[in-house]
């Protein structure tokens, strides 16, 4: 598909996120004023708050869905509702659009506001469906030929993380406490994280409810869209609780999403096909078709008063398990999944180095430090470094961008004394 050209010029140049392609859906504030929707188009937003408002643009004519902070009350509106919104916003913003000057008065500038969250997170899972990722990490602690688990192959692997400890790019992370073991010590340590780590992921977010299972075509009609993820880390916390039941409060501490929804329907040109499979997979977890995507990723280190530094280049076709996958298998138990729902893909790696998703593939556990621009290393991350997701989908002509997903670690609380 072609760069769409649209009447705001910012939108037609090959080097924004936002072309009329795109059409994300956030949330922003102007002057400390409470959050609005909008829709970003090149270097503006589209109030969509107000153009409801104004009757110059609404998902349902004499009811109002975007007077709350959050997507969800349209994401709860369902498929059709969103396909005939996205038409009317690109039929109103494309090149000779009649309808420029009534639209016109809701532009407002990205550079004039602050990105707040995009949804209302319902609940969040994360996965652990990237298999160069899990080779890696296996091969670190249990050897190269007992690096997959016996599951891995035939079950998208995850648990049930924080919804409350979601934020928006842009939020300081503060270094977690925790209980921290020594191999060679005899007992635990209370103390602050020494081992904190990103993991580049995509997050899809759930926009219609389910009661009981649902089959991956379905799951995949369920997914409103997808943002960046950067689920934080603490490994040497980590590596004391998780056994024998996965991850908890190493993973507690925050997880960052992109303010921008990337729409499903934005991303239907890049769809690929997941890998070979080494085994088939039980029916219910059979794809029709392709659901991944074709989508560029890469992250960026940048000490405190430093030069960032990219550290990892990949690709979001590297997973082996789709988001409709996962979703569906989330179903199989019967569970319910509801408007906001959050899933994380898992750490999204490539099988050379310069593309792995974490420090603690790129250190492999430390033992050999990852060098930085301006003749500094990292095996994990210090205070005041700023990591930055970026990702893309490149078309003929134009990407379909996520925009920033940046977050920077603050020093851990001083220690209260009762602890």
């Amino acid at each position: 598909m072609p760069l769409m050209r649209s009447w705001v010029e910012s939108a037609n140049s090959p080097d924004t996120d936002f072309p009329l392609n795109n059409l994300p859906y956030g949330v922003f504030t102007r002057d400390g004023a409470e959050g609005r929707c909008g829709v970003a188009i090149g270097d503006m937003i589209l109030d969509v708050t107000a153009a409801e408002e104004a009757e110059v643009i609404y998902p349902v004519r004499h009811t109002t869905v975007f007077d709350v902070p959050h997507w969800n009350a349209f994401m709860e509106l369902g498929p059709d509702a969103w396909a005939a919104f996205r038409d009317r916003l690109t039929a109103l913003l494309a090149e000779g659009s009649p309808d420029r000057a009534a639209v016109e008065p809701f532009l407002v500038p990205q550079a004039e506001v602050q990105m707040l969250m995009p949804l209302a997170v319902a609940e969040y899972t994360d996965f652990y469906a990237g298999r160069h990722h899990a080779t890696n990490v296996g091969t670190m602690f249990r050897g190269a030929e007992n690096a997959l688990p016996p599951n891995w192959l035939h079950i998208p692997i995850g648990y049930n993380g924080r919804a409350s400890s979601v934020v928006v790019s842009g939020t300081d992370v503060q270094r977690p406490w925790g209980q921290l073991k020594a191999p060679d010590a005899d007992a635990p340590v209370f103390a602050p994280c020494k081992r904190f780590d990103f993991e580049l992921e995509m997050g899809a977010i759930v926009g219609q409810p389910s009661d009981g299972m649902v089959s991956v075509a379905e799951a995949d009609r369920m997914i409103f869209g997808y943002v960046l993820l950067n689920d934080w880390s603490a490994r040497d916390i980590q590596a004391w609780e998780y056994q024998p039941l996965g991850p908890f409060q190493a993973k507690a501490t925050a997880t960052t999403i992109s303010p921008w929804i990337v729409t499903a329907a934005a991303l239907n040109a890049f769809r690929v096909d997941t890998p070979e499979r080494d085994v088939q997979l039980l029916p219910y977890l059979r794809q029709p078709g392709p659901m991944l995507y074709d989508i560029a990723l890469e992250v960026d280190l940048a000490p405190e008063g430093g030069t960032a530094t990219t550290i990892t280049r990949t690709n979001y076709a590297e997973m082996y398990y789709s988001s409709a996958q996962q979703l569906a298998h989330h179903t199989s138990s019967g569970c319910p999944m509801n408007v906001g729902d959050l899933l994380g893909s898992g750490t999204i790696s490539g099988s050379t180095k310069p593309e792995r998703g974490s420090l603690l593939e790129l250190s492999w556990g430390g033992k050999e430090p990852l060098a930085l621009d301006g003749g500094v290393t990292r095996s994990f991350i210090e205070d005041g470094d700023t990591i930055t997701l970026r990702g893309a989908a490149k078309g003929d002509g134009y990407r379909v961008g996520f925009g920033a997903c940046s977050g920077t670690v603050r020093p851990a609380q001083q220690k209260p004394d009762w602890a």
